[in-house]
Order: structure tokens, then C-alpha cells, then sequence
């Protein structure tokens, strides 16, 4: 009698060499995980590139790892695991989700996972900040160029001459470390200083202070007396008091939700540049920090500061002197406009007027009455605009007209201060008016300013008023002479800025509308997901600090000139003898908004399979209905 065969399972091949023999990576292709072990024991940084024989991102980052490893040989270990094989080590005690997986060591500290791009000059600056976390400061203009960096910088100052290593630097020097575990873009810099000459400039007397860098906001000093000085905390503390004007997006090309979060935050401008992170200089880069520091400068927005690289040294007392004249003079001529704190309140009419819209620019202003010699408002107090805008909703009625030719200021006091009063100048707009912002002579120019009494009194309809963003409705401040310097804190339409690597990252610059020809890599754009918008900066301009000022003051103002941007496709070819009229993003208003006939109009997609099937009915259905009054399209 014939027994039914057994069931013959072929066992799976024996792992062969994933690197090159030659290779100054170490290869444990059979996943010897004890066997890596024994090897970091005896080298001071080790790189573990954990891979997949089969997997396509391994096998193409194999080339970078080779390119690095070729570079950096003689200072780190490399050594590549197989973590596929079922009988290795590694497939038994190590569960990835995903290949390839980098895990730097430095020393017994580790592992530190590098999430950035699979590219040879991302993965080389990676390993060179593990290699030295700390930066030496040695002396004045070297702590200028650290601090002058857009990346938040935290200073340490530790004296080696009582002992070879002073208490607490090591954990700072751990500190560091654990911030490029915790923020794989290594967007912290860690500096150290030795000399007392030196940390004197930050305000640092005593070895072991610990001080944090902030451009827009004041610096802080580690709180030793409230926190523990510890690694993990003075990380902590860094992390989350740190700066960001500026961030760098890297999405790593699987899913992901990293667009979707940032871009949920409000209106984000985004920078495509190329960029080498090895590089010693990068001079665009360093033109768009200084638009993005003036733009987040809300402390000091009446006059722009020094230059970065200027830190520390002090203003000449002529050109202090100058500024105060001048903005006497001008605050003389128009006392609204004195200090930034202001707001735009617009109060839409009801019924008959719906398409207007009284503007009023709401400001606090120290100008008036009995006053100490000299009052400084450092920066836009929001308490105050609250209570301007209280007084501005119960006092409204008594200087405020529904139709008015001219400009109504008037000047209420305040509740809190006896020090202060609210101005509040008026003027009926039509919101469809839009010329008068590219022209030169807008309709606030050569006002006939009439200051209305707080007796008067008029059959205004009550209205809800709500805060619009601050623009140019005081008069001769136009869009060319807007100041960028604290635009951030003087708009509702307050733009995040966001950085990608053209080099890495062009394909999001060509769906939001860059040129697929260009040789330049240069691209800038504003993305406004609430408004369901976006923005396009013209890519025959240079991407120059001038040109991102004027795309960001362009958004600022309430109605904005730019136009928007909608992605057409240019295969789309038709005849006019076509008894269903294809529409396209720039046919769609002619054929659709200002056509004399009736628009039957079908939307589909070129994968639904339900529209193809429509398709013979829809026609059908386009010769039934009278050409001469229905145009029918899709």
C-alpha cells in the first residue's frame, strides 16, 4: 500500500556577503549580534548598520554607508549586521519594523538612532556631531559665530584649571549626546567655554552655568536651583525652551503624517534650496535666517538691531540719538502709528450693506496727558489690546458712522493706566476695492482727518465686530514701506517657516508648482490648509531675502494681491466641435463663471471607474439640451 509522501520544505539559503570583501565595513552577514558586541568594547564610536539582503532601501543605502565608511574609517567602526537570516542572533533578539536601521555608540552611551535621509553627507554629519557633541569656544568672534547661527546654541562654561575636569562637564558633555538621541536633526548645537573673558560676554561667572541662546526672546541661564543638574534634564530643559524661527522638514519618504502636522499649525511658507550639510558656508541659507529673525522680532519692531554678527557690540549714541529724533518727528506727525501695538477691527454691516466693511485701526498709544519723562512699551502687551478692544466695543457708537468719506479718529482713554489712551481711526471700505493696494496713491493718503466727539451720537445698526490682521490703513504706511522686522506679531496671517532640501525633496516643489525644466533648485511657496490655498513665488525672480520679504508682506496685509496658485494639466487636449466641452484650471472661469448660457458641469477623475461608464449617457444627455442656452462640460 502507497503511504501519502510527506511535505518537503526546502530550507532557506545560507546568507552571503552583503558588502564587498574589500569593504571597510565589517560584514556579519550571519547576524553574529554577541560578536558586534565584543567589537564595540575596544573602538570609542561605532556605526551599526542593521539591514535586509532583500530590501531595496538597504541595497541602495549600502553605497552611502561604503561612501561614508571610506571617509571616516581611521575614527569609527562600521559594522553591518544581517538581521533577516531566522538562525543569526540578530533576527532572534532584535525586532525592526523597518530596514535599514542605524544605531550609533559613543563610548558605553547608546544606542543613538539616525532617522534622517539615507544620503552619504546627511549620514557623515550625523556621525561627526556624535564624534564631537560638544563645540570648543576658544575665544570672542568664535562665540559670535556660534551664537549668530539659526540653530538654538546652549553654552556651557566649565574652568580646567583646578582640576582636569570640572565638576559637571561631563554631564554636559552626556547632555549633549542625549539631544541628538531625543532630536535626530541635531537642531541643538552644544558650545563649551573655558575662558572667564569670554563667558563674561553671555553673562556667565561661575563654571558649570549652563546658558541657552535665543535670537527673538530673551536667553535663559539653567536653572540650577529649581532642576537637578542632570543630563537628561538640562536636555529637557533645552528641548523645550529652545527657539525654532526656522525649521528643516525631511520627510523620510514612507507614511508618515509630518506635512499633514506642521501644515495643521497655520500658514506655512515653504523654502525648497539645495543644501550640502558639510558645507563650510551657505550663504542662501543664511540670507533666508535673516529674513526669518526679522520677521519673528516682535520685541524691538520699531528699527531693525545690528547685524548677528554684531552681537555684544554697543549702538553708537549718533545713531541712538538719530532714531529717537526721527521717530519723534514722525510719531509728531502721526501719533498713531507712535508704537506697533495695534490692531485692525473690521465691523461687517447687515443687511442692505453686506458688502461693506467699516475698518477701524484700534492702536495703544502712551502720547497723552500728564506722563513720567519717558514711557517704553518694549513689545505688544495683549492685556492691553484687550482692554482697547473692550473699550473700543462699549465706546464704538459715539465716533463711529456707517458711511463716511473721511478717516474718524478719536482718542479714548484707558481704564488701567492714566498714563495711556486707545486711538481708534475709522474709514467705510469696500471690500471688493482692492486697488488700493498696488497703487501708489491709496485711498488713505491725503486723509481729511476728523476727530468726532465722543456727544454724537447715530443710528448705527449694531454689529459684531472681530480683529482682522494689522495692514496698511494708516495713512502713507503702504505694502512697499511695510516693515518685515516683527510682521510675525502685527498679523493674524502669521506664517510658519519651513526649510527642504531641493536636492532630496523637488518632487514636493513640482506638486505645488515648480518648474520641471529649471536648473536652479529654487522654489518658495505659502500653503494655507484652513483657506484650502496656496501661494506661489515666481520662479523667475531670484530667491533672495528682498524677494521672500516682500512674498511674506504681500500674504500679511488683509487683502492680499498674490494670487493663487492651481495646478493645471497641460495633456489635456480638446475641440470646440466636442459636444462635451473639457474644462481645465485656466478655462474653468471663462467657461463656467462668465458664460451667458446655463453650465451642466461633471467633475471625475481619470481612475473612476463609474465616470467612464457615464460617459456615452452624458453625451447623450449633451445633445437632447439646447446648444443655444446650455453648455454642458466636464
Amino acid at each position: 500500500s502507497c503511504s501519502r509522501a510527506k511535505d518537503v520544505t526546502m530550507p532557506a539559503k545560507l546568507p552571503v556577503n552583503f558588502f564587498s570583501t574589500r569593504s571597510p565595513v565589517i560584514d556579519l552577514f550571519r547576524g553574529q549580534l554577541d560578536y558586534a558586541d565584543q567589537l564595540r568594547q575596544d573602538s570609542e564610536i561605532v556605526l551599526y548598520f542593521f539591514y535586509a539582503p532583500w530590501c531595496g532601501q538597504s541595497i541602495a543605502a549600502r553605497e552611502e554607508i561604503e561612501h561614508v565608511a571610506s571617509r571616516l574609517s581611521d575614527q569609527v567602526l562600521f559594522v553591518a549586521v544581517n538581521c533577516w537570516w531566522n538562525q543569526g542572533k540578530c533576527r532572534k533578539q532584535k525586532h525592526f519594523f523597518y530596514f535599514p536601521v542605524i544605531h550609533l555608540y559613543h563610548r558605553s552611551f547608546g544606542p543613538i538612532e539616525y532617522k534622517g535621509p539615507m544620503s552619504a553627507v546627511y549620514i557623515e554629519k550625523f556621525v561627526r556631531r556624535v564624534m564631537t557633541p560638544l563645540l570648543y569656544i576658544s575665544s570672542r568672534s568664535k562665540l559670535l559665530d556660534f551664537l549668530s547661527n539659526y540653530e538654538p546654541g546652549v553654552v556651557g562654561f566649565f574652568e580646567f584649571n583646578a582640576s582636569p575636569q570640572p565638576p559637571g562637564y561631563l554631564t554636559f558633555f552626556t547632555s549633549a549626546l542625549h539631544s541628538l538621541k531625543k532630536d535626530y536633526l541635531g537642531t541643538i548645537r552644544f558650545g563649551v567655554v573655558t575662558d572667564k573673558r569670554v563667558a563674561a560676554e553671555i553673562s556667565l561667572v561661575h563654571s558649570g552655568s549652563v546658558y541657552l541662546h535665543r535670537h527673538a526672546n530673551t536667553s535663559l541661564i539653567y536653572p540650577k536651583d529649581i532642576m537637578n543638574f542632570t543630563a537628561e534634564n538640562i536636555c529637557k530643559w533645552a528641548l523645550e525652551n529652545r527657539e525654532m524661527l526656522i525649521r528643516w522638514l525631511r520627510p523620510h519618504g514612507g507614511k508618515s503624517l509630518l506635512l499633514n502636522n506642521e501644515l495643521k499649525k497655520g500658514p506655512a511658507l515653504l523654502i525648497f534650496i539645495p543644501y550640502n550639510p558639510l558645507a563650510e558656508i551657505h550663504p542662501l541659507l543664511d540670507e533666508i535666517t535673516k529674513v526669518a529673525l526679522e520677521y519673528h522680532k516682535c520685541n524691538k519692531s520699531q528699527a531693525a538691531e545690528p547685524d548677528l554678527q554684531h552681537i555684544g557690540d554697543s549702538v553708537s549714541p549718533a545713531f541712538d540719538s538719530f532714531v529717537r529724533d526721527a521717530h519723534l518727528k514722525f510719531s509728531e506727525t502721526f501719533p498713531i502709528a507712535q508704537y506697533p501695538c495695534c490692531n485692525t477691527v473690521v465691523l461687517p454691516q447687515w443687511h442692505s450693506i453686506s458688502r461693506t466693511h467699516n475698518v477701524c485701526e484700534l492702536c495703544v498709544n502712551q502720547t497723552l496727558g500728564v506722563k513720567p519723562n519717558k514711557v517704553h512699551v518694549p513689545h505688544c502687551n495683549f492685556l492691553e489690546i484687550e482692554a482697547a478692544l473692550d473699550s473700543f466695543y462699549l465706546q464704538e457708537h459715539t465716533f463711529f458712522q456707517v458711511i463716511s468719506n473721511t478717516i474718524e479718529c478719536s482718542n479714548f482713554l484707558s481704564f488701567y493706566s492714566p498714563f495711556s489712551y486707545y486711538t481708534a481711526c475709522c474709514r467705510t471700505v469696500n471690500r471688493h476695492f482692492l486697488s488700493f493696494i498696488s497703487s501708489e496713491k491709496t485711498i488713505f493718503q491725503t486723509p481729511k482727518v476728523a476727530f468726532s466727539s465722543h456727544g454724537k451720537k447715530d443710528n448705527t445698526q449694531f454689529s459684531i465686530p472681530h480683529i482682522e490682521d494689522r495692514n496698511c490703513f494708516i495713512p502713507d504706511l503702504n505694502i512697499s514701506s511695510m516693515n518685515i522686522t516683527g510682521l510675525s506679531c502685527r498679523t493674524n496671517k502669521t506664517l510658519n517657516l519651513y526649510l527642504l532640501d531641493s536636492n532630496l525633496f523637488w518632487i514636493y516643489a513640482e506638486r505645488l508648482g515648480a518648474s520641471r525644466s529649471t536648473h536652479l533648485k529654487e522654489f518658495a511657496a505659502i500653503v494655507d490648509l484652513k483657506e484650502e490655498v496656496h501661494y506661489v513665488l515666481d520662479q523667475n525672480q531670484a530667491l533672495v531675502g528682498p524677494t521672500l520679504e516682500n512674498f511674506i508682506k504681500n500674504f500679511s496685509v488683509l487683502y492680499s494681491p498674490l494670487k493663487r496658485h492651481l495646478v493645471d494639466d497641460p495633456s489635456v487636449h480638446f475641440h470646440e466641435e466636442h459636444v462635451v466641452t473639457e474644462v481645465t484650471t485656466n478655462t474653468f472661469h471663462e467657461t463656467v463663471f462668465l458664460s451667458a448660457k446655463n453650465v451642466l458641469l461633471l467633475y471625475y477623475a481619470q481612475w473612476c471607474g463609474f465616470c467612464a461608464s457615464l460617459n456615452h449617457i452624458f453625451i447623450q444627455l449633451a445633445r437632447l439640451l439646447p446648444p443655444d442656452s446650455f453648455t454642458v462640460a466636464r
